[in-house]
C-alpha cells in the first residue's frame, strides 16, 4: 500500500511540474515582454508629465538610449561566447529573457520616483517632482 501511494506521488508531483525547454523559454520571454512594457509604460508617463521640461526631456532620452546600449552590453558580458547556443546549451535563450527581465525590473524601479516624487526638503532632488 505504501509503495502504491508512494508511486502516485512521485508520478503525481512529475507530472505537474515537469515542463519542456520550449516551454520554460516562453514563460521567461513572456514575463520579460511584461518587465519591458511596464517599463515603456514608465517612460511614456515621465515623458508627459515633464513634457515642460524639454531640458530635462532630452537628457531622459539619451539617458534611455544609453541605457540600452548598457543593457546590451551587460548581456554580452554575460554570456561573451560567438557560439551561444553551443556554448549555453538549450537553456541560453531563457537565460537571456530572465536576465533582461531582472535588468528592465531594475531600471524601471530607478525611472519611478520621477512618477513618485521626494519628499519635500530632500536637496539634491534635481529634476524629481516634489510629492
Amino acid at each position: 500500500m505504501n509503495r502504491i501511494i508512494l508511486i502516485l506521488f512521485i508520478t503525481f508531483n512529475w507530472n505537474c511540474f515537469s515542463q519542456t525547454q520550449h516551454e520554460m523559454h516562453k514563460k521567461a520571454s513572456e514575463e520579460y515582454k511584461k518587465a519591458d512594457t511596464e517599463l515603456n509604460n514608465v517612460y511614456k508617463k515621465i515623458l508627459t508629465e515633464y513634457k515642460a521640461d524639454t531640458n530635462f526631456i532630452d537628457r531622459l532620452i539619451k539617458a534611455q538610449c544609453i541605457w540600452i546600449t548598457h543593457r546590451d552590453a551587460e548581456l554580452e558580458m554575460r554570456f561573451p561566447a560567438e557560439d551561444k547556443q553551443l556554448e549555453y546549451g538549450s537553456v541560453y535563450p531563457m537565460c537571456v529573457s530572465i536576465f533582461l527581465k531582472e535588468l528592465t525590473e531594475e531600471r524601471t524601479e530607478k525611472l519611478k520616483i520621477w512618477l513618485t516624487g521626494i519628499e519635500e526638503g530632500t536637496i539634491c532632488k534635481g529634476s524629481i517632482k516634489i510629492n
